[in-house]
Protein backbone atom coordinates (compact mmCIF):
# COMPACT_ATOMS: atom_id res chain seq x y z
CA UNK A 1 0.00 0.00 0.00
CA UNK A 2 1.39 3.27 -1.09
CA UNK A 3 -0.34 6.96 -0.52
CA UNK A 4 0.54 9.06 -3.91
CA UNK A 5 0.24 12.79 -3.80
CA UNK A 6 -2.01 14.63 -6.55
CA UNK A 7 -0.11 16.43 -8.86
CA UNK A 8 -3.24 17.98 -11.10
CA UNK A 9 -7.02 16.61 -11.41
CA UNK A 10 -8.79 17.96 -14.95
CA UNK A 11 -11.87 16.60 -16.38
CA UNK A 12 -11.74 15.48 -19.83
CA UNK A 13 -15.19 15.35 -20.71
CA UNK A 14 -18.25 15.80 -18.87
CA UNK A 15 -18.06 12.95 -16.88
CA UNK A 16 -14.38 11.75 -17.36
CA UNK A 17 -11.83 12.96 -15.03
CA UNK A 18 -7.73 12.55 -15.51
CA UNK A 19 -5.71 12.44 -12.30
CA UNK A 20 -2.04 13.02 -12.30
CA UNK A 21 -0.38 11.28 -9.14
CA UNK A 22 3.32 11.14 -8.22
CA UNK A 23 5.29 8.49 -8.98
CA UNK A 24 7.00 6.26 -6.19
CA UNK A 25 10.96 5.40 -6.93
CA UNK A 26 11.05 2.23 -8.09
CA UNK A 27 7.68 2.32 -9.08
CA UNK A 28 6.45 -0.96 -11.65
CA UNK A 29 3.54 -1.69 -14.07
CA UNK A 30 2.25 -2.85 -17.33
CA UNK A 31 0.43 -1.11 -20.06
CA UNK A 32 -3.12 -3.30 -18.86
CA UNK A 33 -2.66 -3.23 -15.06
CA UNK A 34 -5.01 -1.29 -12.90
CA UNK A 35 -4.47 -0.32 -9.55
CA UNK A 36 -6.96 -0.48 -6.52
CA UNK A 37 -7.72 2.80 -5.40
CA UNK A 38 -9.06 4.77 -2.70
CA UNK A 39 -9.57 8.39 -1.10
CA UNK A 40 -7.38 9.42 1.76
CA UNK A 41 -9.76 10.53 3.05
CA UNK A 42 -11.92 9.81 6.48
CA UNK A 43 -14.37 6.70 6.19
CA UNK A 44 -12.96 6.10 2.49
CA UNK A 45 -9.42 5.08 3.01
CA UNK A 46 -10.23 0.75 2.66
CA UNK A 47 -13.22 1.94 0.13
CA UNK A 48 -11.14 1.12 -3.09
CA UNK A 49 -11.97 0.25 -6.34
CA UNK A 50 -9.73 -0.57 -9.76
CA UNK A 51 -8.86 1.81 -12.39
CA UNK A 52 -6.64 1.22 -15.02
CA UNK A 53 -3.18 3.25 -15.66
CA UNK A 54 -3.14 5.17 -18.50
CA UNK A 55 -0.09 6.48 -18.14
CA UNK A 56 3.24 5.20 -19.33
CA UNK A 57 6.07 3.23 -16.86
CA UNK A 58 8.75 5.92 -19.00
CA UNK A 59 6.36 9.04 -17.71
CA UNK A 60 7.47 11.10 -14.78
CA UNK A 61 4.03 10.33 -13.47
CA UNK A 62 1.13 8.16 -12.58
CA UNK A 63 -2.18 8.76 -14.62
CA UNK A 64 -5.47 7.51 -14.48
CA UNK A 65 -8.71 8.58 -16.45
CA UNK A 66 -11.80 7.62 -14.41
CA UNK A 67 -15.61 8.46 -15.05
CA UNK A 68 -17.12 9.86 -12.53
CA UNK A 69 -20.38 8.84 -11.23
CA UNK A 70 -21.46 11.88 -8.91
CA UNK A 71 -25.11 9.94 -8.60
CA UNK A 72 -23.86 6.78 -7.03
CA UNK A 73 -22.08 8.39 -4.11
CA UNK A 74 -19.46 6.02 -4.11
CA UNK A 75 -15.70 6.22 -4.88
CA UNK A 76 -15.60 7.94 -8.00
CA UNK A 77 -17.53 10.56 -6.54
CA UNK A 78 -15.06 10.67 -3.61
CA UNK A 79 -12.47 10.67 -5.71
CA UNK A 80 -13.35 13.59 -7.83
CA UNK A 81 -13.84 16.21 -4.35
CA UNK A 82 -9.98 15.76 -4.36
CA UNK A 83 -7.62 18.86 -5.41
CA UNK A 84 -3.91 19.11 -6.16
CA UNK A 85 -1.86 18.11 -2.78
CA UNK A 86 -4.80 15.78 -1.74
CA UNK A 87 -3.80 12.36 -1.37
CA UNK A 88 -4.83 8.81 -2.98
CA UNK A 89 -4.34 5.86 -1.29
CA UNK A 90 -2.78 2.48 -4.09
CA UNK A 91 -3.59 -0.79 -2.34
CA UNK A 92 -2.06 -2.79 -5.19
CA UNK A 93 -1.86 -4.01 -8.65
CA UNK A 94 -3.78 -6.33 -10.78
CA UNK A 95 -4.46 -8.00 -13.99
CA UNK A 96 -6.95 -6.58 -16.80
CA UNK A 97 -5.74 -6.57 -20.05
CA UNK A 98 -2.75 -7.66 -21.63
CA UNK A 99 -1.67 -6.98 -25.06
CA UNK A 100 -1.13 -10.58 -26.64
CA UNK A 101 -0.13 -8.92 -30.70
CA UNK A 102 -2.19 -7.53 -33.17
CA UNK A 103 -5.92 -7.14 -32.98
CA UNK A 104 -9.66 -5.83 -33.14
CA UNK A 105 -10.03 -3.26 -29.57
CA UNK A 106 -13.76 -3.43 -29.10
CA UNK A 107 -14.72 -0.31 -26.53
CA UNK A 108 -17.93 0.74 -24.96
CA UNK A 109 -17.78 4.05 -23.26
CA UNK A 110 -15.46 4.70 -19.96
CA UNK A 111 -14.10 0.82 -21.57
CA UNK A 112 -11.49 2.67 -23.58
CA UNK A 113 -9.53 3.03 -20.42
CA UNK A 114 -7.84 0.08 -20.39
CA UNK A 115 -6.44 0.12 -24.18
CA UNK A 116 -5.23 3.82 -23.86
CA UNK A 117 -1.89 2.97 -22.04
CA UNK A 118 -1.32 -0.44 -24.12
CA UNK A 119 -2.26 2.06 -27.72
CA UNK A 120 0.76 4.87 -26.30
CA UNK A 121 3.11 2.02 -25.70
CA UNK A 122 2.48 0.53 -28.84
CA UNK A 123 2.47 4.24 -31.03
CA UNK A 124 5.41 5.27 -29.27
CA UNK A 125 7.39 2.07 -30.40
CA UNK A 126 5.75 2.11 -33.76
CA UNK A 127 4.63 -1.23 -33.62
CA UNK A 128 0.65 -0.36 -34.76
CA UNK A 129 0.34 -2.26 -37.53
CA UNK A 130 -2.89 -4.66 -37.00
CA UNK A 131 -4.12 -2.83 -34.56
CA UNK A 132 -8.01 -1.07 -34.92
CA UNK A 133 -10.03 0.29 -32.47
CA UNK A 134 -14.32 0.44 -33.04
CA UNK A 135 -15.44 2.55 -30.15
CA UNK A 136 -19.19 2.92 -29.05
CA UNK A 137 -20.17 6.11 -27.32
CA UNK A 138 -23.50 7.94 -27.34
CA UNK A 139 -22.04 11.00 -28.25
CA UNK A 140 -19.40 12.47 -29.46
CA UNK A 141 -18.80 14.87 -26.44
CA UNK A 142 -18.30 11.47 -24.79
CA UNK A 143 -15.17 10.53 -26.27
CA UNK A 144 -12.11 9.99 -24.33
CA UNK A 145 -8.92 11.37 -25.55
CA UNK A 146 -10.14 11.49 -29.36
CA UNK A 147 -7.54 13.32 -30.67
CA UNK A 148 -4.81 11.04 -29.59
CA UNK A 149 -6.50 8.02 -30.61
CA UNK A 150 -7.27 9.65 -33.91
CA UNK A 151 -3.24 10.74 -34.08
CA UNK A 152 -2.72 6.89 -33.07
CA UNK A 153 -4.71 4.92 -34.88
CA UNK A 154 -5.74 6.95 -38.15
CA UNK A 155 -8.07 5.37 -40.41
CA UNK A 156 -7.95 2.09 -37.85
CA UNK A 157 -10.05 3.95 -35.71
CA UNK A 158 -14.00 4.02 -36.27
CA UNK A 159 -16.49 5.61 -33.77
CA UNK A 160 -20.24 4.52 -33.62
CA UNK A 161 -22.91 6.34 -31.66
CA UNK A 162 -26.04 5.83 -29.95
CA UNK A 163 -27.72 9.18 -29.76
CA UNK A 164 -25.67 11.37 -31.57
CA UNK A 165 -28.17 14.05 -33.21
CA UNK A 166 -25.53 15.78 -35.54
CA UNK A 167 -26.00 15.56 -38.92
CA UNK A 168 -23.05 13.38 -40.58
CA UNK A 169 -23.15 10.89 -37.56
CA UNK A 170 -24.84 7.56 -38.24
CA UNK A 171 -26.67 6.64 -35.02
CA UNK A 172 -26.87 2.79 -34.81
CA UNK A 173 -25.61 0.61 -32.01
CA UNK A 174 -21.74 -1.38 -32.27
CA UNK A 175 -23.81 -4.94 -32.29
CA UNK A 176 -23.76 -8.18 -34.68
CA UNK A 177 -24.58 -6.59 -37.85
CA UNK A 178 -22.14 -3.84 -36.92
CA UNK A 179 -19.29 -6.56 -36.55
CA UNK A 180 -20.20 -8.17 -39.53
CA UNK A 181 -20.74 -4.94 -42.20
CA UNK A 182 -16.86 -3.20 -40.56
CA UNK A 183 -15.02 -6.23 -40.57
CA UNK A 184 -13.54 -8.68 -43.10
CA UNK A 185 -12.62 -11.15 -40.81
CA UNK A 186 -13.14 -12.95 -37.82
CA UNK A 187 -10.22 -15.14 -37.62
CA UNK A 188 -7.98 -12.48 -35.54
CA UNK A 189 -7.94 -11.28 -31.74
CA UNK A 190 -10.72 -9.40 -30.25
CA UNK A 191 -10.18 -7.09 -27.09
CA UNK A 192 -13.33 -6.42 -25.50
CA UNK A 193 -14.33 -4.13 -23.15
CA UNK A 194 -16.70 -1.53 -21.24
CA UNK A 195 -20.09 -1.94 -19.52
CA UNK A 196 -20.55 -5.66 -18.41
CA UNK A 197 -24.14 -6.03 -21.32
CA UNK A 198 -22.18 -4.55 -23.62
CA UNK A 199 -19.13 -7.31 -23.62
CA UNK A 200 -21.15 -10.25 -23.34
CA UNK A 201 -23.23 -9.04 -26.35
CA UNK A 202 -20.34 -8.28 -28.13
CA UNK A 203 -18.10 -11.85 -27.29
CA UNK A 204 -21.49 -13.55 -28.27
CA UNK A 205 -22.00 -11.43 -31.62
CA UNK A 206 -18.23 -12.46 -32.42
CA UNK A 207 -18.54 -16.08 -31.30
CA UNK A 208 -21.48 -16.24 -33.66
CA UNK A 209 -19.80 -14.79 -36.76
CA UNK A 210 -16.73 -17.32 -36.42
CA UNK A 211 -14.52 -15.78 -33.80
CA UNK A 212 -12.59 -18.57 -31.71
CA UNK A 213 -12.97 -18.34 -27.97
CA UNK A 214 -9.58 -18.74 -27.30
CA UNK A 215 -8.46 -15.07 -29.29
CA UNK A 216 -11.01 -13.45 -27.18
CA UNK A 217 -9.81 -11.29 -24.96
CA UNK A 218 -12.02 -9.55 -22.44
CA UNK A 219 -11.40 -8.63 -18.29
Amino acid sequence: MQTLKILSTSYITHDVKRIVLEKPQGFMYRPGQAALLSAKTPGWEDKKKPFTFTSLMDMPFVEFTIKIYKEHNGVTNELDKLKIGDEIILHGIKETFEYKGPGIFIAGGSGITPFIAIFRALYYSNNMRGVALLYSNHTVQDIIYHDELTMMLGAAYKNVFTRQGVIGFKERRLDRDFLLETLSSFDQRFYVCGPKGFVEDISSALLSLGARDESLIIE
